[in-house]
């Protein structure tokens, strides 16, 4: 069975719904929905709008109110739900939720930003070291992995506009770059440069200067699919035109 994911950072889903996320959701209609920065206590989340299209919902927010959290909205209901990796110092800010389906694994994940500079660029290094050391441990019993989500990097010059103005910004210094390459080479398929070589093509721009107007942006957003996945993949996408957020929607679709 082809299954379409989806993976949105919708930049708080309250205010994602009240731009109509449910009405989107309700004609794109993906098998699997994997949400970031909920800004969202569970409780506060309208979830009986999401169950009503059919779908399991799913939630791990972040302790600070208002801050990070993710969530899987899936049509089949998962065989398991992991929240977290497993580390309280990452858990706090909810940023990492699997869902398991037979022998593949979904995750929705929110890497830190860093663009604050200074400790929480630290934060987001550290992070990116212990997420690779998990995924990698994780991969010997689960192999078939989806790792979906806002990954806060952009991976070469191709996948930003104006590299040459940003080569000392976060989400672009070459050490983040660098990882990228490495999580890749250690087994995964960036899926959309799988289907698509193209330049200008974003997930997110900022709100100033009329950045999404000019496309003056960055792909940020991705699935990760592990390479024993490579011969199921068939199809991805980025869905430039959905503007609940200051991210859009970004698609792979897997036979499984």
């Amino acid at each position: 069975m082809q299954r379409k994911i989806i993976s949105y950072n919708v930049n708080g889903i309250r205010a994602a719904i009240g731009k109509d996320l449910v009405g989107w959701l309700k004609q794109e209609n993906p098998d699997i929905l994997l949400i970031q920065e909920t800004k969202a206590q569970p409780e506060q989340i309208e979830t009986h709008l999401f169950e009503e299209l059919g779908y399991h919902c799913y939630w791990f927010s972040a302790e600070k109110k208002g801050y990070s959290g993710v969530g899987i909205l899936s049509k089949e209901k998962p065989d398991l739900i992991i929240r977290g990796v497993n580390n309280p110092k990452y858990d706090v800010e909810g940023r990492a939720i699997r869902a398991d389906f037979g022998d593949i694994s979904v995750f929705s994940t929110y890497h830190p930003s860093g663009t604050t500079g200074g400790p929480r660029q630290d934060y987001k290094m550290e992070w990116l070291a212990y997420f690779q050391d998990y995924i990698t441990n994780l991969k010997k019993e689960r192999p078939n992995l989806i790792i979906g989500g806002d990954y806060n990097i952009c991976h070469k010059a191709i996948d930003i506009s104006r590299p040459e103005k940003k080569k000392n910004v976060s989400g672009f210094l070459p050490e983040e770059r660098e990882w990228v390459s490495q999580f890749i080479a250690s087994g995964f398929i960036d899926s959309f440069r799988e289907f698509d070589p193209s330049p200008d093509q974003y997930s997110w721009w900022s709100y100033r200067a009329g950045s999404r107007g000019k496309n003056l942006g960055w792909r940020i957003d991705y699935h990760m699919v592990s390479e024993p996945l490579k011969h199921k993949l068939k199809g991805a996408s980025i869905l430039s035109d959905v503007v609940h957020s200051d991210h859009c929607p970004v698609v792979v679709e897997v036979e499984f």
